[in-house]
């Protein structure tokens, strides 16, 4: 089956055909689309999780990124957790994330992560971090620390891991990859003309290499990977990007709209519809993704427990 594209006639088609540039970014002023409007977080789970991360000096990236979907997922007592400090030594143009110097490095956080992670009676939890250039494998080490301790403590717990791309470095990965998390997720992010604009301290091909030998390390575990839409790439230049990941065997794929932090951040390009992600979810399951998640509000972590289920059901 070939994903149908809306006639080019139409006053307002539902995706950029091949050649055509991307609208105008919008003006700061101009009011969300009613699909991106969220209810405010506030509920009772909400309010318990937001003090138990406290308690426990722990960061989450629901948090810190600003994700719109904070009051749902933590609702549902679920959350991303950020290790490593919450200060980045990068500083990509999309992400609320601070960036500077970093404290020194909290040993002590894997176990803090792990209580939370029991209290909280997870069934599926999510590791992620800030970039950390400074130290000698990136981090890789109390990732690996963060597995093994909810193992420990709570074996039934499915363990996913959001990591960087460690600069390359194939002992960082490998650390990760041995303490054999049940899915390993690096985000693509955009596409690669505007990568050096977006993320300036990584590389494209870079992030890709990463996924395949990540897969080549354990075929076993599930890779992941994300990209944020309304950068400025054209729909030829997004499917493009999406056969580069399945080039490298990667499982799932996560597909949702860029929403900018600030005015110091990258402008919004363009709004996609919920119709275009639709035909972006059914293009990412022609290419043979084991499940794609794709929608307006969708991020990396989006209903991550169900994506696993789903996942691991097509196996």
């Amino acid at each position: 089956m070939t994903v149908p594209l809306p006639s080019p006639s139409r006053p307002r088609p539902l995706v950029q055909l091949s050649g055509r540039r991307p609208p105008v970014a919008a003006p700061a002023s101009e009011r969300k689309p009613a699909w991106l409007k969220v209810p405010a977080p506030g509920g009772p789970n909400y309010l318990a999780l937001k003090h138990l991360m406290r308690d426990l000096r722990l960061h989450t990236v629901c948090e810190e990124a600003h994700c719109p979907n904070i009051g749902e997922c933590w609702e549902h007592r679920a959350a991303t957790f950020m290790i490593l400090g919450d200060v980045c030594t990068r500083n990509c143009a999309y992400c609320a994330v601070a960036h500077g110097t970093p404290a020194p490095l909290d040993t002590d956080e894997p176990a803090r992560l792990a209580a939370a992670v029991q209290q909280m009676a997870l069934r599926h939890v999510v590791i992620t971090s800030v970039d950390r250039d400074d130290l000698p494998n990136g981090g890789a080490e109390i990732f690996a620390a963060a597995i093994a301790e909810i193992r420990r403590r709570t074996p039934e717990t499915s363990v996913e891991v959001l990591i960087p791309d460690f600069k390359g470095n194939e002992r960082a990965l490998g650390i990760v990859v041995e303490a054999r998390p049940d899915i390993l997720n690096h985000n693509l992010e955009t596409i690669e003309r505007l990568y050096r604009l977006a993320r300036p301290g990584g590389r494209y091909q870079r992030a890709l290499e990463l996924l395949g030998r990540a897969k080549a390390m354990d075929s076993s575990m599930l890779t992941k990977s994300g990209i944020i839409c309304g950068l400025g790439e054209e729909w030829d230049e997004l499917l493009g990007a999406m056969r580069d990941l399945r080039a490298q065997h990667v499982d799932i794929l996560t597909l949702g709209q860029y929403l900018r932090p600030s005015s110091q951040h990258l402008p919004i390009a363009r709004y996609y519809t919920p119709d275009e992600f639709v035909l972006l979810r059914r293009a990412g399951q022609e290419m043979g993704y084991r499940h794609v998640e794709a929608g307006p509000l969708v991020r990396s972590s989006y209903h991550a427990w169900e994506q696993v289920e789903r996942a691991t059901a097509t196996r």
